[in-house]
């Protein structure tokens, strides 16, 4: 399912992987998600706090529309980053 179907707008994706180019951010955002399970990424408070320090790092002011959007997608996509093909899918959708 696509990200534009939570309310999360393509400008906004462009505006972070243009971001995430950079380096020094790339390094950041990898450090701080360093160490994440798939029972973190199924937990909304956790996802809550990830989503507002990864816009912290990328400089990003999200409103509470696309908060609640960006945690609803990651939730709904039952994420593993131990799993190859799951974010073989994430990189397909956001390539």
């Amino acid at each position: 399912m696509s990200y534009l179907n939570y309310g999360v707008d393509q400008a906004l994706v462009d505006r972070i992987k243009a971001k995430m180019k950079n380096p020094l951010v790339k390094e950041r955002v990898k450090a701080e998600i360093s160490g994440v399970t798939k029972l973190h990424l199924q937990d909304p408070a956790f996802v809550g706090r990830l989503v507002q320090r990864m816009s912290a790092i990328l400089g990003e002011n999200l409103n509470e529309r696309q908060r609640s959007g960006i945690i609803r997608f990651v939730l709904d996509q039952r994420i593993d980053p131990n799993n190859t093909f799951h974010l073989l899918r994430l990189w397909g959708m956001f390539r």
